[in-house]
């Protein structure tokens, strides 16, 4: 058989186009993965951690206090109790997730919990419900900070409102695209800003009544007997229980470090245990602060400005430079509420990721981009919460509602999921302190979950409700695809996947001038076999070496420390070794060569370029799972890998062949 000619050498590669340009200069340049101490350049230390994930809890303190306060009524001398209970359960839920933190120090937060502990089925429902919590994190952070913002403006300025919501949820869309670190430090003065003026106000705020102790007192002694005698014993409780049900809000994004474990630096449980001990502490102050101080002011709700706003203004009133120290502190929760989106984009990716990793939704949610960002995540979590935002025209009150409700659904299993977990313990150390701790947490928790779904439902909380079910539902669809692929892959391993060794037979040496098959691999299977088996069929004699490739993808699962990226190209290694192995028993000569990136079709390029210079008449090979009836989401589910890369190196003149796979 006459030889064909050699193919044409590969087209050197373009320079950078302007898009390329553009889009390195918005997002950043790739990240080097071969770099030293890549893991911990990009991790961050548990003060970066208290800005990145703490500001959502302590933001939290800028509408969570208002709507139990608004909810009182004239009943304002509850304030008082309720202060202290929300400080109390902010410790509470606060030393509960600590104890989730030791005991799973790998991170996943509620949906890993609610998985190990209470099933796959339980957790789904957790993870579902932390989706729409975080997508709603993004949209009530922002839309809050621009009710801060617009509450020293001019009221003609208000019809600019949900436009300047949207543009902030872009701009923090890129800003996530480019990493975690340089988004947090960006934000960090911020944060910073924020905590002093607000010591400041509730220091202050309180220090001016400690001369009017015995008369504040004495009048609320006086409202509450008047408040006896008008609602009841009952009524009183009920109200109480209402109002601080009605303030959970407070309590959001207390869970959010236990999510975001990957991203802390080592140690990793004492790092997030201490950024757990600062949130609980500046927000337990901040909420019960501010809480305190509406009822000494004696603010009332006022149109177009936030119960914060009302209280600034009468605490400034008596100074010279109170319009300016007002208007700081209003720009500060503002600028807060921004920074508290990042942990939408900051932990709702993670979720995502760790639910595709377990095939509930489409696996591309693990991948990283070249700035090894969740990129895929953090896009759906912007369009998300622009959806949300306009669907509610960035009604604050309303969002809270949606948000508070998944919090707590996620708040519940996770305390019951620990429960469980520790009556199970029976001869472990401090095991009824831990049963009494998550049995006090899960009693709040589901209680609060219960009281706002009643109350809400109407007003809001059956479209979160609709929300989180639809994307169960649709989760259990995508999980139900993939268990049904991978039982016809099975199928095809046991098939294909084990070839009969046969006699031994000497394998001969490679020969680089001699014709070469190289096969583009992900894991020793049947579909890899089947793709071999096939080529060498279709060319019968024609092919003297054969080259394996693989690229180790470094996704979320992946990159969770330095040791993790060895161990995964350990793997790989070990893998391609076995198709080795299988090519010398056939009688072929054969090697491998392994590439590492996170853009699997640009790494997979790169290691056939260079197998294509060491071996010059190389014909590669790939394999593509083709389905009988095509459907639209096929293409969301399943990569496009095998022709993405034959576009792309068909352009240089590489000869390129996709064998059908045919499972269904």
């Amino acid at each position: 058989m006459a030889e064909p000619p050699l193919a044409s050498s590969p087209t050197p590669p373009d320079p950078p186009s302007w898009s390329r340009r553009l889009k390195e200069l918005l997002f950043g340049k790739p990240r080097n993965l071969q770099e030293a101490g890549l893991v911990e350049k990009l991790s961050l230390v548990a003060l970066l951690a208290w800005v990145g994930l703490g500001a959502d809890g302590l933001s939290s303190s800028c509408y969570g206090p208002e709507e139990a306060y608004r909810t009182l009524g004239s009943h304002t001398y509850l304030a008082i109790g309720i202060a202290a209970l929300t400080a109390f359960t902010v410790v509470l839920i606060a030393t509960a997730y600590s104890r989730i933190i030791e005991e799973f120090p790998h991170g996943g937060g509620g949906y890993v919990v609610a998985s190990k502990l209470l099933g796959e089925r339980v957790g789904v429902v957790s993870g579902c419900a932390l989706l729409v919590d975080y997508v709603l994190t993004v949209a009530v952070s922002v839309a809050a900070a621009c009710d801060a913002l617009f509450s020293f403006l001019p009221p003609d300025w208000h019809g600019f409102k949900v436009a300047s919501e949207v543009v902030i949820i872009l701009a923090l869309t890129v800003l996530n695209i480019r990493g975690v670190k340089e988004s947090v430090l960006t934000l960090a003065p911020i944060f910073v800003l924020f905590l002093l003026l607000h010591v400041f106000l509730i220091v202050g705020g309180i220090a001016l009544h400690l001369g009017q102790v015995p008369q504040v007192v004495g009048n609320l002694k006086d409202s509450f007997r008047s408040g006896l005698a008008s609602l009841g014993g009952w009524g009183m409780v009920v109200l109480f229980f209402h109002a601080y049900s009605m303030g959970g809000g407070t309590y959001t994004g207390l869970e959010a470090v236990s999510n975001g474990l990957p991203i802390m630096r080592e140690p990793r449980v004492r790092t997030a245990k201490r950024t757990m001990l600062y949130m609980a502490v500046s927000l337990s102050f901040t909420a019960a602060g501010l809480m305190v101080c509406y009822l000494l002011w004696g603010v009332e709700p006022l149109a177009g400005k936030t119960l914060n706003a009302v209280l600034l203004e009468s605490f400034s009133a008596r100074w010279s430079w109170g319009q300016a120290l007002t208007v700081a502190t209003l720009l500060s929760e503002g600028a807060l509420l921004v920074v508290a989106a990042q942990t939408g984009f900051l932990d709702g990716p993670r979720v995502l990721a760790n639910m595709a990793v377990d095939s509930w939704v489409p696996h591309r949610f693990a991948a990283l981009s070249e700035r090894l960002t969740t990129r895929n995540g953090i896009l759906l979590m912007g369009a998300a919460a622009l959806s949300a935002l306009l669907y509610t025209h960035g009604e604050v009150r309303h969002l809270v509602v949606m948000y508070s409700i998944n919090v707590f659904l996620t708040f519940t299993l996770s305390m019951l999921g620990m429960l469980r977990l520790w009556l199970g313990r029976r001869n472990s150390q401090g095991r009824w302190r831990k049963v009494a701790l998550f049995a006090a947490g899960f009693s709040l928790c589901g209680s609060i979950l219960i009281i706002t779904v009643v109350e809400k439902f109407r007003q809001g909380g059956w479209v979160t409700l609709a929300v989180t079910g639809c994307c169960i539902g649709l989760a259990f669809l995508i999980k139900r695809h993939y268990r049904g692929m991978a039982g016809k892959l099975a199928e095809l391993d046991r098939t294909l996947g084990t070839i009969p060794a046969g006699e031994e037979k000497v394998a001969p040496s490679l020969d680089p001038g001699k014709p070469t098959a190289a096969f583009l691999v992900a894991s020793y299977s049947g579909l890899g076999v089947h793709t071999v088996l096939n080529a060498l069929r279709f060319f019968p004699g024609h092919f003297r070496n054969l080259v394996f490739l693989s690229v180790a993808v470094v996704d979320s699962g992946a990159f969770k420390g330095e040791g993790e990226l060895a161990k995964l190209r350990q793997r790989q290694e070990a893998m391609l070794a076995e198709y080795v192995a299988l090519a010398n028993r056939l009688g072929f000569a054969a090697t491998s060569r392994l590439g590492v990136g996170t853009d699997v079709v640009a790494a997979a390029e790169a290691l056939c370029l260079e197998v294509l210079r060491e071996f010059p008449r190389t014909v590669f090979f790939a394999g593509h799972l083709i389905f009988r009836r095509e459907r639209w989401y096929h293409r969301y589910l399943h990569n496009q890998t095998a022709f993405a890369l034959q576009k792309r190196l068909q352009w240089q003149g590489v000869p390129v062949v996709v064998l059908p796979v045919r499972v269904y």
